[in-house]
């Protein structure tokens, strides 16, 4: 299937700031929620992405492996509900409760959350430091829907432990792939038109 990367944003970048409902909570969901995590996640997801339901399970074990840890995690849905009712506020809700998941699920309905991460696709990962300084962008794993290798989440546990751990992150770093994100109509961002576009099982390097 076709496949569009992660843009791959500056490491050493300033997590840029949000103030987002949590879906299920109704509460807002700023970088102060996650104030005194030696590290924070961010993930852009959705619900009807088959690159995202190929790696659910281990969205949910990476709050459930993580949850004793000085870490932070959201999930954000930037999609147009308009292309799929499954990316509302609803949808989202049905997905973080079917999916097991144990952290925000945030919606990014002006869609401008996504533009200021350079987010292109989903599922698309940010790990930031203690000082809330970009440390990891890029792929969960080598594993895609169509390539039959084990969804692992090595890549970004890799970068997590080392945070953890008051180590440094392996700067050599793989970008994403997955559906693009569902732009609203006339929304699309200037960097979205130049990412290219990739076979479904592989990784673009």
């Amino acid at each position: 299937m076709a496949a569009t990367p992660s843009t791959m944003l500056d490491l050493g970048t300033s997590a840029p700031a949000f103030a987002l409902p949590d879906v299920v909570s109704g509460r807002m969901i700023t970088l102060d929620t996650f104030g005194g995590k030696d590290v924070l996640l961010v993930m852009f997801i959705c619900h009807h992405c088959p690159f995202v339901k190929h790696v659910r399970t281990e969205l949910a074990r990476l709050g459930q492996d993580y949850s004793a840890a000085n870490i932070g995690i959201v999930a954000i849905s930037s999609n147009d509900p308009a292309v799929s009712s499954d990316d509302s506020p609803e949808g989202l809700r049905q997905m973080a409760s079917d999916w097991e998941l144990s952290f925000p699920v945030c919606y990014d309905e002006t869609q401008e959350v996504a533009k200021s991460y350079a987010a292109a696709c989903t599922p698309d990962f940010y790990v930031f430091d203690r000082n809330r300084r970009l440390a990891y962008r890029g792929q969960l794993d080598d594993s895609r829907p169509s390539n039959m290798k084990p969804v692992t989440g090595a890549d970004l546990r890799a970068a997590i432990d080392a945070l953890l751990a008051d180590g440094s992150v392996n700067p050599e770093q793989r970008p994403s792939l997955g559906c693009n994100i569902k732009w609203k109509k006339g929304n699309e961002p200037a960097y979205y038109a130049m990412a290219p576009v990739a076979s479904g099982g592989v990784a673009i390097s």
